[in-house]
C-alpha cells in the first residue's frame, strides 16, 4: 500500500497515539492533541486536490469525502475545547493526572479508529474500526471514576457490545451470501466487489442480513428503543467526549447503515430498506421529542435531541431519492457542527455552575452573557428556526416528504414542533429569570464555538455551489 493522503489518515492519529501514550504532562499533550488533529484535518482537505488510489482494504469516494472532512473537522474543534475544558477540570480537583495520563493518546485512538471506519474498504474491517471506536469511548466515558460514571460507561459498553454483535452476525451474512457470486476469501467482503455483484447475491440471506445489520448499527447511531446507552453516556462522560459522540460516532455508525442501504438497494429481490429505516426514524423522533420534557440534566436534555436528530436523518434517507438524500446530508452536517457547538457551551457553563441540574442553572444570560446567550444561539439553531442551516435541512425533509407521504410528513412535522417546545421550555429556565445557584468564572475557548455557530448561521443563507454539488452527487448515488 503506497503513502497518500488516505493513509495518512490514519498514520497521523495512530501514530500521534503512540507518542503522546508516554508523554507526561497536561499542558503539552494537550497542544499535541490539538495539532494532530488540525493536521488530520488539513489531509481530510487535501483529498479533494489529489485522488488517492482506493485498494483491498482502503477505499475514497464521493460519499465518504463528506464524512471525513466532517469527522477530522469537528475532531479539531473539540480538541481545541478539550485543552481548555480538561485543564479547568484539572484544576478544580474534579480529575487527577493520573486519571489523564491516556486521555489525549485514547482521544487519537479514537481519531484513528473513526477515519479507518470511513475509509475501510472492507465491511468486516469496517466493523472492527466501529468496535475499537466502541470501546475507546467507554474508557472515555469512565473517566471520572465516580459510580455514576462506571455504571454509564458499564451500560454503554454492555449496549454497545449487543449492538456491535448484531451488526457482526449481518456483517457475516453478507459474507455468506457473496460467497457463492464472489467465491469465499477476502474478495468477499471488499466493498467494491459487493456492489458489482450485488444483484446475483441470495435476497432471503440480505433480507435477514439487512435487519441485524439495521438493529446493530442503529444502537450506534442512537436510535430509539436501542438508543438506553446515550443519555448516560452523555451526562456522565467528560463534555468533550459527549461532543464528540453526538457529533461524529452516531454519524459514523449511519455512514456504515448507508453503505448497506446501497447494497440491498443493487439487489431487485431482495427488500427495500427505507420503509425499515423511515420506521425506526420516526419512532426515534416522536420518542424523544416527548422526552425532553421530563429532563433535570442539561447534558441529558441535549442527549434526547441528538436521539431526535439522528431520527429525523435516517427518516430522510430511508425516504430516498435525491432530494430527501439531499436533505439528509445536510441535516446530518448542520447537526453535527450545532450539537457539537452546544455542547461545548454547556460544557463550560457546566464548571462555571458546579451543577449539570437544570434547576441550578437560572440567570445564565445575566451571570455569564457570552455563555448564556451562545446557548440560546445553539438551542435556536438546533429547534430548527429560520434561518439558520438546521431550519433548512428539516424544511426540505418535511416537504420532500409531503409530496409522497401526506401523512408521515406531518408525524414528522408534530415530532419537530413537540422537540422544539421542549427545548424552549428549558432554555427559558436555563437562560432566563434570576439567577441561581453557584457562581464562578468562565475558563473558556469560545473560538469553536463561534465557528460551528458561525458556519450554521451562513449556511442557513448561502450554501456555496461546490458544497450543493457534492451533496447533490452523493445523494443521487445513495439512491
Amino acid at each position: 500500500m503506497t503513502f497518500d493522503a488516505l493513509t495518512a489518515l490514519l498514520v497521523i492519529p495512530a501514530v500521534s497515539a503512540a507518542v503522546l501514550a508516554i508523554l507526561p504532562g497536561y499542558r503539552l499533550t494537550a497542544r499535541l492533541n490539538v495539532v494532530a488533529a488540525l493536521l488530520t484535518f488539513l489531509t481530510s482537505l487535501s483529498l479533494f486536490v489529489v485522488q488517492p488510489t482506493s485498494g483491498d482494504y482502503l477505499l475514497l469516494d464521493d460519499l465518504n469525502k463528506i464524512f471525513i472532512v466532517l469527522t477530522t473537522f469537528v475532531a479539531f474543534t473539540t480538541s481545541m475545547f478539550s485543552a481548555s475544558y480538561i485543564g479547568h477540570e484539572i484544576e478544580i480537583g474534579r480529575l487527577t493526572p493520573n486519571f489523564l495520563r491516556f486521555y489525549h493518546a485514547m482521544y487519537q485512538v479514537l481519531m484513528f479508529a473513526m477515519n479507518l471506519a470511513l475509509t475501510a474498504n472492507n465491511i468486516g474491517l469496517m466493523w472492527v474500526a466501529i468496535e475499537m471506536a466502541t470501546l475507546t469511548t467507554v474508557l472515555m466515558v469512565g473517566i471520572y471514576r465516580t459510580h455514576e460514571a462506571l455504571e454509564a460507561a458499564w451500560k454503554y459498553f454492555i449496549l454497545g457490545s449487543v449492538g456491535i454483535a448484531l451488526a457482526l452476525f449481518g456483517t457475516i451474512l453478507i459474507y455468506m451470501a457473496a460467497g457463492p457470486v464472489i467465491g469465499e476469501g477476502l474478495g468477499a467482503m471488499v466493498w467494491t466487489n459487493l456492489v458489482q455483484h450485488a444483484a446475483k447475491f441470495d435476497a432471503p440471506l440480505l433480507n435477514v442480513a439487512f435487519v441485524f445489520l439495521l438493529l446493530g448499527y442503529g444502537t450506534k447511531v442512537g436510535l430509539a428503543p436501542l438508543h438506553a446507552w446515550l443519555p448516560d453516556a452523555h451526562a456522565e462522560g467528560p463534555t468533550p467526549i459527549s461532543a464528540v459522540l453526538s457529533g461524529l460516532l452516531l454519524n459514523v455508525a449511519l455512514y456504515a447503515l448507508l453503505r448497506f442501504k446501497m447494497l440491498l438497494a443493487l439487489a431487485p429481490a431482495a427488500i427495500a430498506p427505507g420503509p425499515l429505516m423511515v420506521t425506526m426514524g420516526l419512532i426515534s423522533c416522536l420518542f424523544a421529542a416527548f422526552m425532553l420534557y421530563r429532563r433535570r440534566d442539561i447534558k441529558r436534555l441535549f442527549a434526547y435531541s441528538s436521539i431526535e436528530h439522528m431520527g429525523i436523518i435516517v427518516f430522510a434517507f430511508g425516504m430516498g431519492g435525491p432530494l430527501a438524500n439531499f436533505a439528509g446530508l445536510l441535516h446530518m452536517t448542520m447537526h453535527s457542527l450545532t450539537k457539537s457547538a452546544i455542547f461545548y457551551a454547556v460544557g463550560h457553563i457546566a464548571q462555571v455552575k458546579g451543577t449539570q441540574k437544570i434547576a441550578d442553572l437560572g440567570g445564565l444570560t445575566v451571570t455569564h452573557p457570552v455563555l448564556g446567550w451562545s446557548l440560546v444561539a445553539g438551542v435556536v439553531a438546533i429547534a430548527g428556526l429560520p434561518p439558520l442551516g438546521i431550519f433548512m435541512s428539516e424544511f426540505l425533509v418535511v416537504s420532500s416528504t409531503f409530496a409522497r407521504e401526506p401523512v408521515l410528513a406531518v408525524l414528522l412535522g408534530l415530532g419537530i414542533l413537540i422537540a422544539l417546545g421542549g427545548l424552549f421550555l428549558r432554555l427559558s429556565q436555563v437562560a432566563f429569570g434570576a439567577p441561581r445557584g453557584p457562581t464562578g468564572p468562565a475558563h473558556a475557548s469560545y473560538v469553536p464555538l463561534f465557528a460551528h455557530l458561525g458556519i450554521v448561521a451562513c449556511a442557513g443563507i448561502y450554501l456555496p455551489p461546490a458544497l450543493v454539488s457534492g451533496f447533490e452527487n452523493v445523494a443521487r448515488l445513495l439512491g
